[in-house]
């Protein structure tokens, strides 16, 4: 049995990176997993991977940003499984830009994906969790949302409001039975952060180099981060809620 064994999760920004791996690890613990992300092709092949070892999964395409996506992929997740039990907010961008280097549009898009998704996904998934007896919601931040970084603006702007909006909904939602928590990782080796590079117009590899200079003296992975998650998704971490655990390598200390 694993640590997850018999939960019901949904996580977002399931098709690459730390929502992947993610995905993949709730799965092979035990749960049922909803993958979603707009890339369909991507949520389909976790998919693909978690029931060639076994598991349960199917795949959502959902646009976090819209509401009637989010509440389609509460929907689906009890339709196919019955309650729901978990939350794994992983869907993210980021622009690296400053503030007068930002269009309006790009903040907005920003906000709209890192921030406003954890809203909406909040907003129909926290009625369903309760209802089953409570569970936990998992939100992923940024070391960027505990202190700034350079040309990123909206990135810190969000990052920062998702730390401080788990607080806000672990006190609402306590009482139903539900733990709100946040991982903040650090440089990790995902397609993400190598977009980071082009946008700066800088060499990927002495991109990735100089973000793996930190105690541990290297990049953090998406595995690194999903046992964060699995960590405070699980009945381990029961007495754990409105708080930050941050997984960097030692990057901010």
């Amino acid at each position: 049995m694993g640590i997850v064994d018999g939960k019901r999760a949904i996580v977002t920004g399931a098709a690459s990176g730390i929502g992947r791996a993610t995905a993949l690890l709730l799965a092979s613990e035990g749960a049922a997993v909803v993958a979603a992300d707009l890339d369909e092709a991507g949520a389909a092949d976790v998919v693909a991977a978690i029931e060639a070892e076994g598991g349960r999964a199917i795949a959502v395409r959902c646009d976090v940003t819209v509401e009637a996506d989010c509440r389609r992929l509460v929907e689906a997740a009890v339709a196919s499984f019955g309650r729901l039990d978990l939350v794994v907010n992983a869907a993210g961008i980021i622009r690296r830009t400053s503030v007068v280097e930002t269009p309006e549009e790009e903040w907005d898009r920003v906000m709209a994906v890192n921030v406003k998704s954890v809203y909406l996904v909040g907003r129909h998934a926290i009625p369903a969790i309760a209802r089953g007896g409570g569970g936990a919601i998992v939100n992923v931040g940024s070391g960027w949302g505990l202190k700034g970084g350079p040309r990123a603006a909206s990135y810190c702007a969000s990052k920062g409001a998702v730390v401080n909006l788990t607080r806000a909904m672990a006190i609402d939602h306590g009482p139903q039975g539900i733990r709100v928590t946040c991982v903040c990782p650090g440089d990790t080796d995902t397609p993400l952060l190598r977009s980071e590079a082009e946008q700066l117009g800088e060499d990927v590899a002495v991109f990735l180099a100089s973000s793996a200079d930190r105690p541990i003296g290297r990049l953090g992975t998406p595995e690194d981060t999903a046992r964060a998650v699995l960590y405070l998704a699980s009945d381990a971490a029961s007495w754990v809620t409105g708080t930050t655990l941050v997984v960097d390598g030692g990057g901010l200390a």
